[in-house]
């Protein structure tokens, strides 16, 4: 397996140009799920830290951007677009948790390459806890932000799950769904769910540029169908995770957390905080409070 190379700026010949993520140097990496994207900035230095963004129709390394920038001042911060989005390789295969969790095991392993802190954000925690229980040498501690896994509404799973994507992918309709989700009005009216203020513009031009790349659409047939999630994951994922946890939440137009609570309850190593008022994404909406929640978090740990 190829080491991190420097990869260039690769403009697609169809649709719109996508530019960085964030203003950061940026690096390829070939894994298990083909060839992914990652921007570092390592000049600082203590111990890493490493953002995973969310699972949707249009993610990115952009979701996770306040982050990025608050953090790189003060410590070597790195991003990767996960396969099927941003940069990365968006190439044909089967998409599944399971993968997503090995790409970033791999990335701890060969670009970290020593313990790291890790914040996810939605559907991303459940590939980062995963990784944080079956490799607990290479994560220090989780933030969750806005975590999936604990709401009560079922999801398509099992054989369910792949006639769903079956359906989802037949010739014309995979098409017509897929450039419905993605028009710049469907794109505004979902991150306006996501936003209890006014949705920042570069969320809604970057998402627009990156679901109209070659290959768009591949990746996330596997997430509307319900393939990317885990059934109970708060009991077959979360509860696996020995490390310390911090959850940080308020309302989400797309799951609740209702079962937040009981959990905490039987589970020591896990925090939480509720930044309000937001829609699902905090660490946009609430930056401040959010880097502070993450900040005392992490000098609990010593």
């Amino acid at each position: 397996m190829d080491s991190a190379i420097n990869s260039p700026d690769k403009p697609s010949t169809r649709g719109p140009v996508l530019p960085a993520a964030v203003d950061a140097p940026r690096h390829d990496l070939q894994t298990s799920g083909g060839r992914v994207h990652y921007y570092a900035d390592t000049q600082a230095s203590g111990r890493p830290l490493v953002l995973i963004h969310s699972i949707n129709a249009a993610p990115s390394v952009l979701e996770m951007k306040p982050l990025f920038t608050h953090f790189r001042a003060s410590r070597p911060v790195y991003a990767l677009d996960l396969p099927g989005f941003g940069h990365s390789e968006r190439a044909k295969r089967r998409y599944s948790p399971e993968l997503f969790a090995k790409v970033i095991g791999e990335f701890l392993a060969e670009v970290v390459k020593e313990p790291a802190d890790l914040i996810a954000y939605s559907l991303g925690c459940e590939f980062a806890a995963i990784v944080a229980a079956d490799a607990p040498e290479r994560v220090t501690s989780l933030t969750l932000l806005s975590p999936t896994g604990f709401n009560t509404r079922g999801l398509p799973t099992g054989a369910a799950a792949e006639r769903a994507h079956k359906f989802l992918s037949i010739p014309g309709l995979s098409d017509g769904l897929y450039s419905l989700l993605t028009t710049r009005t469907s794109i505004k009216y979902f991150y306006n769910q996501v936003f209890a203020g006014a949705t920042p513009p570069e969320l809604i031009d970057y998402a627009y540029a990156t679901t109209h790349q070659p290959g768009a659409k591949i990746a996330p047939l596997y997430f509307l169908s319900g393939q990317l999630f885990t059934p109970r994951a708060c009991d077959t994922l979360y509860d696996r995770v020995s490390q310390p946890v911090l959850a940080l939440y308020d309302k989400d137009p797309n799951i609740d957390f209702h079962e937040l609570p009981d959990f905490l309850s039987r589970h020591a190593n896990w925090r939480a905080e509720r930044l309000t008022p937001t829609n699902g994404m905090p660490h946009w909406e609430k930056p401040a409070e959010t880097v502070a929640a993450i900040e005392r978090f992490w000098a609990s740990l010593g």
